[in-house]
């Protein structure tokens, strides 16, 4: 029987504004991105995240992202080394400190938006992800783009690193995330996204934005969480995951 993780960015709200229906979202994943607040979440809704994710007994993973809460972490920087493996290491650990007192303990580090593309083909700036990583746990597992140089890099580095694909965002022929700034970049259709995914599992392709077969071997695949039909696209997709014969498993218990 196949076996696939799905995973879904959560714990992005911020005071009295809601993002997402994380507890929704947590009855369907197996892996939980929960964010470290630098551009999103803050300390006391993370903590709830991280309680429900522990009871529901869903993994979980540092989502660490550029110092960008107005920009939702969604703007290319620029920082020197030391500030992003600084950035890094704090992020973690803040999330490490919030998640013992929920019961649980991360994982596994996935970045979030521009510093997850960024990082995707900039050596420089993944070398300082890499190593704020290894500074704090190097037993930490790296969530990274299907087919991107990082996962090579990371690998290279001593980390062990789980490939990902998404469920509701375009793909370019090369590979890479189409901007969320053109057109089509984000499916919105539940069953769309539920047939897509199904052949990412079995086939390991993705059809691109332009037509073109697209190799893509992927142990995760990403849900967004902020997305109007996200708690739909998730049942429908962990439906018809289920009736294809796909076992839906955390990668953490497929790595032990």
């Amino acid at each position: 029987m196949a076996a696939i993780d799905l995973n879904s960015d959560l714990g992005e709200g911020f005071g009295p504004w809601p993002m997402g229906d994380d507890a929704a979202m947590l009855a369907t994943v197996t892996s939980a991105n929960i964010a470290c607040g630098f551009h999103a979440g803050d300390p006391s809704g993370i903590l709830t995240v991280l309680r429900e994710a522990a009871r529901r007994g869903v993994a979980v993973g540092a989502h660490i992202g550029y110092r960008d809460l107005v920009g939702f972490g969604r703007r290319n920087m620029d920082p020197s080394s030391a500030e992003l493996v600084g950035d890094t290491i704090y992020q973690i650990g803040a999330l490490q400190g919030l998640a013992k007192a929920a019961g649980t303990r991360v994982r596994y580090v996935k970045p979030h938006g521009a510093l997850y593309n960024t990082i995707a083909h900039d050596a420089c700036q993944a070398a300082d992800v890499i190593e704020g990583i290894k500074a704090i746990d190097p037993n930490l597992v790296l969530m990274a783009l299907a087919g991107a140089p990082i996962v090579a890099q990371a690998r290279e580095a001593g980390l062990t690193v789980v490939c990902e694909a998404f469920a509701d965002r375009a793909y370019n022929v090369d590979g890479s995330l189409v901007s969320r700034r053109l057109a089509g970049s984000v499916i919105h259709d539940p069953q769309a996204v539920a047939e897509r995914v199904l052949r990412m599992v079995n086939e390991q392709r993705v059809v691109a934005i332009d037509g073109t077969e697209v190799a893509l071997d992927a142990q995760s695949i990403c849900i967004h969480g902020d997305t109007p039909a996200a708690v739909a696209i998730a049942s429908t997709l962990r439906q018809t995951l289920e009736a294809g014969g796909v076992e839906l498993k955390s990668f953490v218990d497929m790595l032990s």
